[in-house]
C-alpha cells in the first residue's frame, strides 16, 4: 500500500531552515521551526504510548496556542483522526461531539480545566492529557519533555482514511461533523504550496479550531511565520501588524469592521500588509469599499464552505471596481458553479437559486456518521451548498443568503444578508444582524440587531422608515434591538442563534 499520509510532506518542509522563527506565541514567547518539528515528534511518541494509532480519535479543547497545531500533526503522523471542540459551545454540545467521534484521547488546555472536568462527568474518555498542569489527566507538556525527539515515521494510511472532523459552529442547530480525508489534506498542502511565500507573516486572531487552524498549518509548514493571538482585540491587531510587520490577515467581516472603526486606526504603520482575506459570512459592500479606501488594494474576498472548500474569489484588483463589491467573485480554477432549482435543474443567468459546486480541488467527503444528510448534500459529484445566489453575465456570483436563514413574511421572502447590506448604508448604523423570530401565532417576524456608529443613535422608527423608503414595507424590521457589540461565535460570525433566543425571550 502506498501511503497517502500528507505528514511526509509536512515533516520535510518543516525540517528546512530550523533556525527560523515559526510562531510568536500569545504570551510573547517564540518557537523556532526546528523546535516545532521536535515537539511534533515528542507529542507523537507520547500519543503512541497512550494508544493513539491509525483509526483512533484524538479530540482537542483549547484556546489558541501553537501546541494545538503540533498535537494535530502528531496525531495525523500516527494515522489518527482529529476533532476540535469550539469553546463557545455549551458543555452538552461539546460532550456530544466527544462521544460522537469515539474519542480515545482528549487533549485539553490547562486554562479550560473546569470545562474539561464538566465534559468528563458527561462522557468518559479513556485517556486525558492536558497542556500544562490542570488537575485533569496527565500533563502532556511534561511527558513530552521526557519523551524522545527521534523522528516518528508517518503511519501508512489509505487516501480515504479520516484525517479530521470539523464540526459546524452550531449557529443553525446541532453541530454536524464535516469529514476531511488524508487525500483532501494532501491536496490542500499541494495547492497552498504554490501561493504561500516563505516571507509571509500571518497574524491569526480567530480560533485554530476552525479555518484559521488550516491557515496556520500551511503557513508554518511552508516557511512563513505566525503571529498568534488568543482572541480578537482590534487594538492589539493594529499594534502587532506594525510591530511584527505582518503581511497577511485573515478576518471575518465583523472583525474587519471593528478594525476600521477603531479610534486608533490611523496611529499605526500598516504598510507591511499585502493581503487581507475575508469571508465566512456576508460582507457589506459599503463597509468593504471603506476598507479599500483605508488599506488600499490588498483586500481579497474568499467565498468558501467547509463542505465544498474554496468556491469563489474576488481579487485585490477587482476590489477597485466598486460594482464588483456586491459579488463574492468568480469561481476559482478547477471549480464549477451551477445555480439550480430545488429539483437540481440549472437556472438562467440572473435568476436566484441554490448554489451547487463541483470541484477538483480540496473538499470534504461527507458528514460524519450521517449517510442520509451526506446523500442530500453530495449529489452526483456536486455539493448543494444551501446558499442562495445567482451568476451575472460576467460570471460573478452574487450571494443572497442561506436558504435556512430566509425569513418568510406576508408578501414574500426576506433575505437577511440583503437587508443587512441595506442597513449599514444608514449613516448611523455600523453593523447589523437580521434574522427571523416567530411571534405568538408562529408567524415569522423580521428582527434586526444593530450597532450604532460611535457618537450616533438610531431608533426603531428611524430604521423602519429608512428600510421602507429604500426597499418597501415588507422588509421593515418588526423589532430593532440596539447593542454595543454583536455577539460572535467562536468562528467570528454573528451569533444569530443567540440573538434569536434573546429576542424571543423579550
Amino acid at each position: 500500500m502506498v501511503s497517502a499520509n500528507y505528514m511526509h510532506r509536512v515533516l520535510d518542509l518543516l525540517g528546512r531552515r530550523p533556525e527560523r522563527i515559526a510562531c510568536h506565541q500569545p504570551d510573547g514567547s517564540v518557537i523556532r521551526r526546528g523546535e516545532l518539528l521536535a515537539l511534533v515528534h515528542r507529542f507523537a511518541h507520547v500519543l503512541a504510548a497512550k494508544g493513539a494509532r491509525r483509526g483512533s480519535s484524538v479530540t482537542l479543547l483549547s484556546d489558541n496556542r501553537i501546541e494545538i497545531v503540533a498535537v494535530k500533526w502528531a496525531a495525523n503522523l500516527l494515522g489518527a483522526r482529529i476533532a476540535f471542540l469550539y469553546n463557545g459551545l455549551a458543555a452538552a454540545a461539546q460532550a456530544a461531539i466527544v462521544a460522537d467521534v469515539d474519542t480515545d484521547v482528549l487533549v485539553v488546555d490547562a486554562a479550560l480545566a473546569e470545562r474539561a472536568a464538566e465534559l468528563l462527568e458527561r462522557v468518559p474518555v479513556a485517556t486525558v492529557l492536558s497542556l500544562g498542569p490542570a488537575g485533569v489527566g496527565e500533563d502532556l507538556l511534561t511527558l513530552a519533555d521526557k519523551a524522545s525527539s527521534d523522528p516518528v515515521r508517518p503511519s501508512e494510511v489509505d487516501a480515504d482514511d479520516v484525517c479530521y472532523v470539523r464540526h459546524t459552529g452550531g449557529t443553525t442547530g446541532n453541530p454536524k461533523g464535516v469529514v476531511f480525508s488524508y487525500a483532501t489534506q494532501a491536496s490542500i498542502v499541494d495547492l497552498v504550496s504554490t501561493v504561500v511565500d516563505t516571507d509571509m507573516v500571518l497574524l491569526l486572531c480567530t480560533t485554530l479550531a476552525h479555518a484559521g487552524g488550516l491557515s496556520a498549518e500551511m503557513v508554518l509548514s511552508l516557511g512563513g511565520r505566525l503571529v498568534l493571538h488568543r482572541g480578537f482585540d482590534p487594538a492589539k491587531v493594529l499594534a502587532d501588524v506594525a510591530a511584527y510587520r505582518v503581511t497577511d490577515l485573515a478576518l471575518l467581516p465583523p472583525l474587519l469592521y471593528q478594525i476600521i472603526d477603531h479610534p486608533r486606526f490611523g496611529d499605526h504603520d500598516l504598510s507591511s500588509l499585502r493581503s487581507i482575506s475575508y469571508g465566512g459570512c456576508p460582507a457589506s459592500s459599503t463597509r468593504i469599499a471603506r476598507a479599500v479606501e483605508l488599506f488600499g488594494p490588498v483586500l481579497v474576498q474568499v467565498y468558501s464552505q467547509s463542505e465544498a472548500g474554496v468556491i469563489c474569489e474576488l481579487s485585490a484588483q477587482e476590489h477597485l471596481d466598486t460594482e464588483l463589491l456586491a459579488t463574492v467573485g468568480r469561481p476559482i480554477p478547477g471549480t464549477r458553479v451551477r445555480i439550480c432549482d430545488q429539483d437540481g435543474n440549472e437556472l438562467p443567468t440572473g435568476q436566484p437559486g441554490e448554489i451547487c459546486v463541483r470541484s477538483t480541488r480540496a473538499a470534504a467527503t461527507g458528514y460524519w456518521r450521517n449517510p442520509e444528510l451526506t446523500a442530500q448534500v453530495w449529489r452526483a459529484g456536486e455539493v448543494r451548498t444551501g446558499d442562495v445566489g445567482y451568476l451575472d453575465e460576467r460570471g460573478y456570483l452574487h450571494l443572497c443568503d442561506r436558504i435556512k436563514d430566509m425569513v418568510i413574511v406576508v408578501g414574500g421572502h426576506v433575505y437577511p444578508a440583503e437587508l443587512e447590506e441595506l442597513l449599514v448604508r444608514h449613516p448611523a448604523i455600523a453593523q447589523a444582524a437580521v434574522y427571523g423570530v416567530p411571534d405568538a401565532d408562529a408567524v415569522e417576524q423580521v428582527h434586526a440587531t444593530i450597532v450604532a456608529v460611535r457618537g450616533h443613535s438610531v431608533t426603531r422608527e428611524q430604521v423602519r422608515a429608512f428600510v421602507t423608503a429604500e426597499r418597501g414595507a415588507m422588509y421593515a424590521p418588526h423589532q430593532v434591538h440596539v447593542v454595543e457589540q454583536l455577539p460572535l461565535t467562536d468562528a467570528g460570525k454573528p451569533d444569530k442563534k443567540l440573538l434569536r433566543q434573546s429576542s424571543a425571550a423579550r
